[in-house]
């Protein structure tokens, strides 16, 4: 316990630790490099009656001005080829590892699968968490299991597929939040690898002759950098609203409007639309207020312009799914956690 608390840093400035660039800070910070850190970590602030807020890449949070507590920065690293079969091959990243940084290294091995979800700010430990998703591929699609702490009993455990209760930018970890810490993620990849060509963008790949995961992963990589700004020079969180899943009676008056906006059904008959699109057809891309506002790349996206505060960010939202609601009666939510 000793050792942890010599090791926290007071007046532990955040504003470069989150991708919205927010002005944050934190009464005490650490980097947890060892999984043997986190036991005498929470034991520690436990008895000093200190809260703990544990923050991996920043790129799917809105961090408040001040957290009066320690933040635990999960930097556990570590990569590797952990089974080989016929069949498939699993591989395990450490919580602290960055996400697109493992892609690679799985692509680098000849090996598909996570390919479409190359590009994606954050680590891998945040990943299951909003079971991350773009270019019609998912986390769940190949996750394995993956090992967390529990902050209730002090103990690790290994969270199955089903455990994780993986939905739509959904797991059991938004259930519980701040319960669980992961440590590690294992995932399972095809070597009968099948291209997920379904997007649009990445169809015309099937005329490619021997498209490889290469391949699609940097087509992937130049559609987002087309798209999406990047947030190192324009601070944000990528994709600030869930695309919304409605049922036919919400979604039918959109469609009988708009016959070609983007929809996608669903297998439980209800339909998913395009937020992106909901919120541009609102007349909102571009669109500022104070300090932070709407992407004039893409609508989907929240951009702290000029030092923003997580006030500014919540009155944009706000704005924005009111006039989305009041123009099209859809509901719009959040994918970024407000701290």
């Amino acid at each position: 316990m000793t050792e942890i608390h010599d090791r926290l840093i007071p007046n532990f400035d955040l504003t470069h630790r989150n991708t919205l660039a927010l002005r944050s800070s934190s009464s005490f910070g650490i980097e947890i490099t060892d999984i043997d850190d986190l036991p005498a970590l929470f034991a520690n602030a436990n008895t000093s009656g200190i809260a703990v807020q544990v923050l991996g890449g920043g790129s799917n949070v809105v961090l408040a001005p001040r957290f009066d507590g320690i933040t635990a920065v999960i930097a556990l690293k570590g990569r590797q080829l952990v089974e080989e079969t016929e069949t498939h091959i699993v591989v395990e990243a450490a919580a602290g590892e960055n996400w697109h940084d493992f892609v690679a290294f799985t692509v680098g091995l000849g090996f598909g699968g996570l390919e479409n979800l190359a590009g994606i700010p954050g680590t891998a430990g945040a990943a299951p968490v909003q079971n991350i998703g773009a270019y019609g591929a998912e986390l769940a699609d190949s996750f394995l299991e993956l090992s967390a702490w529990d902050r209730q009993t002090g103990t690790t455990r290994t969270f199955s597929k089903e455990e994780c209760k993986f939905a739509y930018r959904h797991s059991v970890f938004k259930e519980e939040p701040n319960r669980y810490v992961v440590l590690a993620i294992r995932l399972g990849l095809a070597k009968a690898w099948r291209a997920n060509l379904g997007f649009s963008g990445l169809s015309d790949l099937s005329e490619t002759p021997l498209v490889t995961p290469a391949i699609v992963m940097e087509r992937v990589v130049a559609l987002r950098n087309s798209k999406l700004p990047d947030y190192r020079t324009e601070p944000n969180a990528g994709s600030f609203f869930q695309n919304p899943i409605v049922g036919r009676d919400a979604a039918a008056p959109v469609l009988a409007e708009f016959p070609t906006a983007p929809n996608f059904p669903q297998s439980d008959g209800r339909t998913k639309l395009s937020a992106g699109w909901l919120i541009e057809k609102t007349g909102l891309k571009g669109y500022k207020l104070g300090p932070v506002g709407i992407s004039e790349r893409h609508a989907l996206v929240v951009v702290n312009h000029a030092h923003g505060e997580q006030a500014d960010v919540a009155r944009l939202a706000e704005h924005v799914k009111t006039e989305v609601k009041n123009r099209f009666g859809i509901q719009l939510h959040e994918e970024p956690i407000f701290t």
